[in-house]
């Protein structure tokens, strides 16, 4: 890491080089934009669900390419876009407009971007508050040659505009696009240097470091033990957004290559902490379908560009949507400290309301997910269900994994069921697990399972959904999975 501390941030915007000064950190992209007079973006809701501040970014894609890549500017911390590349729906046409230019004659549908023209011919705009968001969206997908229904997902339409806006997205399906933008990506580097910034923020002085190797990581966490660590911002983020929470020093974990590696042996699968859940979805789609199906609702696109896995499950969050996917694959984490590495059990990880066995200077390095079966079974049936009061865009009431190995006579060789949002942490229903091994996977156990699952837990009665109402969850849900895969 250098040793000089930085006075101000550089990155671009719309293609302009801009140096930041005298801001915090921890202020959002989207703050920023406003301020700074680029005032196409919107606020909507502030918490990542709307989509109405989705701005593209270039960043590394899933095949570590360079790729546009649709984000939330809500959750953002400037700090996480100095040296990139930044792209707002009023900076996309194919005129260039200067920020501050007076403009006499309003720009001319020729020289809209093709999203912003497919939109406009569908008639795709009503109140227009949403528009920005879902051009970025639909910009970013536009070169990677997926705008559908997918690519727009994490952005709503108040006015009930989808028709028209699926109609835009179709019109541009076939492009081949050839312009300044898919040159910029030929061009565009994908890699992170190390930045160390601070400034004076209302007599609050605030630091934030970008290291890129683990051991710069270790380092930092020792000299600054308050610090906070931040991947994909997608949570913190809500704290910069909403609460406008005071960090003094936050340390950056997205340039770091340890923490971004997928690794695959005959007996696991390794996923560094900071890999983003978009990267997941795509390299090792169809090998964990537990894994697959949660991801997919997770979160709508641009929150699966950021956040990571490390970060869902270092949060300690009860409702977390991944630990009991997790849980119920048998997990175990890779932790690394100012002693050295050590792995341990998910399942032993969570010790309290958002409390872990994170030691003072511990990070997660990585996930390690076994891929083998247990001796004897000869396949193995596994779901995730998500329930909330929304599909993608919602906290979950209740999160339940299940994993099932059984024998050439249908007998139960190995069970785990993984919830989240029935007690204080992430849980397994050890008891019921120990029930099922050696039963016969048939009506007549799930029935005795239901019995043991519906006094399992003592789940909490909050604004999502009763006591009762979870608790009914934790049995149908099993009963469902039953269902599906008798």
């Amino acid at each position: 890491m250098p040793q000089q501390l930085d006075v101000e941030l550089s990155l671009t915007i719309n293609g302009e080089p801009v140096s930041v000064k005298a801001c915090s950190p921890a202020m959002t992209l989207l703050e920023y934009l406003r301020l700074s007079g680029r005032a196409g973006t919107k606020e909507g809701c502030g918490d990542g669900d709307c989509g109405a501040c989705t701005v593209a970014i270039i960043g590394a894609g899933a095949d570590g390419q360079p790729h546009y890549q649709a984000v939330n500017s809500c959750l953002i911390p400037l700090g996480a876009v100095a040296e990139r590349q930044v792209f707002t729906a009023d900076g996309i046409t194919q005129c260039h407009i200067p920020k501050d230019a007076f403009v006499k004659e309003p720009v001319t549908v020729d020289q809209l971007h093709p999203v912003q023209s497919a939109m406009v011919e569908t008639g795709g705009s009503q109140c227009g508050y949403c528009t920005p968001g879902f051009i970025m969206s639909l910009f970013a997908a536009y070169y990677d040659g997926t705008p559908d229904d997918l690519s727009v997902e994490g952005n709503l339409c108040r006015c009930t505009g989808y028709i028209p806006i699926r109609r835009a997205a179709q019109m541009v399906a076939q492009a081949a696009p050839q312009d300044r933008f898919a040159e910029q990506l030929l061009s565009a580097s994908t890699v992170l240097s190390p930045l160390a910034y601070t400034t004076d923020n209302n007599g609050h002085s605030e630091q934030f470091y970008r290291p890129t190797q683990l051991s710069e990581v270790l380092d930092l966490m020792q000299q600054y033990p308050d610090a906070t660590l931040v991947a994909g911002a997608t949570d913190l983020g809500l704290e910069m957004s909403w609460h406008r929470q005071h960090y003094p020093t936050l340390i950056s974990l997205e340039a770091v290559a340890e923490l971004k590696q997928i690794q695959q042996t005959d007996e696991f699968v390794e996923i560094g902490a900071a890999v983003p859940l978009s990267h997941i979805e795509a390299n090792l789609h169809g090998l964990f379908p537990s894994l697959d199906e949660m991801i997919h609702w997770f979160a709508a696109r641009q929150v699966r560009n950021r956040a990571t896995l490390g970060g869902n499950i270092g949060t300690g969050s009860p409702i977390g949507d991944l630990p009991p996917v997790l849980l119920a694959l048998d997990a175990r984490l890779r932790l690394a400290g100012p002693s050295g590495e050590r792995t341990m059990p998910l399942a032993d990880f969570f010790t309290g309301y958002r409390q872990t066995e994170l030691q003072p200077g511990e990070v997660i390095v990585a996930v390690q997910i076994p891929q083998t079966l247990t001796p004897g079974a000869t396949r193995r049936l596994t779901q995730s269900y998500k329930i909330g009061k929304r599909g993608t865009d919602d906290i979950s009431i209740v999160a339940a994994a299940f994993v099932v190995d059984v024998d050439s006579r249908n007998t139960i060789l190995h069970a785990r069921l993984g919830y989240g949002g029935v007690a204080a942490t992430p849980v397994r229903a050890t008891a019921v697990e120990a029930f099922l091994v050696g039963q016969p996977w048939n009506a007549e156990t799930i029935q005795a399972a239901k019995l043991l699952l519906k006094e399992a837990f003592t789940p909490l009665t909050d604004l999502r959904g009763s006591a009762d109402y979870r608790k009914l969850l934790v049995v149908n849900l099993f009963e469902k999975f039953f269902v599906e895969f008798s």
